[in-house]
């Protein structure tokens, strides 16, 4: 990947934006990408309840096929519990492994109680347990235990008296979000990085980049294209299907980051698909995903020789592919993404070439919807058909012509 794409990148994944508080990466680094590239016809939709953002090629236009590609700003965020008379400042473990979190650098945002709406980044203070292997019991420290969520706490290095109220009085209070500390950096393998927040700021990434490619190709005719950026995804996909209610997508694509089923230890006896990072992106197959539409973007990515990896979903994809039948859109959709090492730590690992494959598979897939004829009838006129499907004999069932002649 270019250093130009990679900066972008980083710059995205590193914008504090836990859940809530997306802005900083919706409105601080995107909206500004796109002013870079979108034409002046194009329009970025904002909305009350959110910071979520859409970015329209062809705004006001409903008569077009709408087809929205989301990726989700929101980042998984710790809050403060309650700060003790020592001093510690409790902290929950949302969708973090507790035992992932000890040690590691976060920075804590405070609003200002005396200035609502006004902000203060805290660094500088690390997360803790147990304090050290020697205040641990015994099955602690070999392992037979882990470390309890109820145990975490922010270590701001605080002593002397009055410990709680130095604390308070940086205004400190109960619901603060913290993140992780940690920006990506390129790993030692090529076309690797590692870093937090991968979930799922690459999906943002992606989504915007599709957009400038669509842009920088003129744009599209008959096919009207909305690149989103959600909110809410870590607590429930709940931003996502706001945007599919108010926008009322035709087609939607999820744009998630997925596992690299290969190299995660412990799993191999659950069959899992054999997803791997750096064999190109996933698409997944299953649940409410269309058949239809996946059969546009394997298409594609075949004729253009993209690597594509196939992905078993059940019930439900677990991504903001779901927006549209959750909002009760009546949409095609799917989910792709990029298999990614230690999701939800502070050490995810990835692979450029898995995101740059995803990116122009799907700019190749909405450059072929707007070349379909009539994108509409396309998708209520073409549903699978099993009851159409033809016999595969099996390969020694029958004799081969010659054969059949000879005798």
């Amino acid at each position: 990947m270019p250093e130009k794409q990679f900066n972008l990148m980083r710059e995205i994944l590193a914008a504090p934006s836990p859940i809530g508080l997306e802005g900083a990466m919706t409105y601080g680094v995107l909206k500004p990408y796109f002013d870079t590239f979108a034409p002046e016809d194009w329009h970025v939709h904002q909305f009350k309840g959110h910071a979520g953002i859409v970015l329209d090629t062809h705004p006001g236009r409903d008569d077009l096929f709408k087809v929205m590609i989301i990726g989700h700003a929101d980042k998984i965020r710790l809050q403060v519990r309650s700060i003790g008379d020592d001093g510690k400042i409790w902290i929950n473990s949302d969708s973090f492994l507790p035992t992932t979190l000890i040690g590691h650098e976060v920075k804590l945002f405070s609003e200002d109680p005396d200035h609502p709406g006004s902000y203060r980044v805290i660094e500088g203070g690390t997360v803790e347990a147990l304090g050290a292997i020697h205040f641990a019991d015994n099955a602690v420290r070999t392992g037979e235990k882990g470390v309890k969520k109820e145990q975490l706490y922010l270590e701001l290095q605080i002593h002397g008296e009055n410990k709680k109220q130095q604390v308070e009085n940086l205004g400190v209070r109960p619901g603060d979000a913290i993140i992780l500390d940690r920006p990506i950096r390129r790993g030692f393998s090529p076309d690797t990085f590692y870093g937090a927040y991968l979930d799922n700021g690459l999906g943002c990434f992606a989504t915007a980049e599709v957009a400038r490619l669509i842009a920088e190709a003129g744009g599209t005719k008959q096919v009207r294209v909305l690149f989103a950026m959600a909110t809410y995804e870590e607590i429930g996909r709940l931003g996502s299907r706001v945007l599919a209610g108010e926008l009322k997508p035709d087609a939607l694509i999820g744009v998630d980051v997925n596992h690299d089923y290969v190299a995660a230890p412990g799993v191999g006896d659950r069959r899992l698909p054999p997803l791997e990072m750096g064999k190109g992106f996933t698409m997944s197959v299953g649940a409410i995903a269309s058949e239809q539409l996946n059969r546009v973007i394997e298409s594609t990515a075949r004729e253009h020789d993209i690597p594509l990896q196939r992905d078993v979903v059940g019930p439900d994809t677990g991504t903001d592919g779901m927006a549209g039948v959750l909002a009760s859109v009546d949409c095609a959709a799917t989910s792709i993404g990029f298999p990614i090492r230690n999701m939800h730590t502070i050490s995810e690992t990835g692979n450029t070439s898995d995101l740059l494959a995803a990116v122009h598979a799907l700019t190749y897939a909405v450059q072929a919807l707007d070349a379909l004829p009539d994108p509409h009838r396309e998708f209520l006129d073409n549903h699978p058909r099993l009851d159409r499907a033809g016999t595969l004999a099996h390969q020694g069932s029958a004799k081969p012509d010659d054969e059949e002649k000879k005798a």
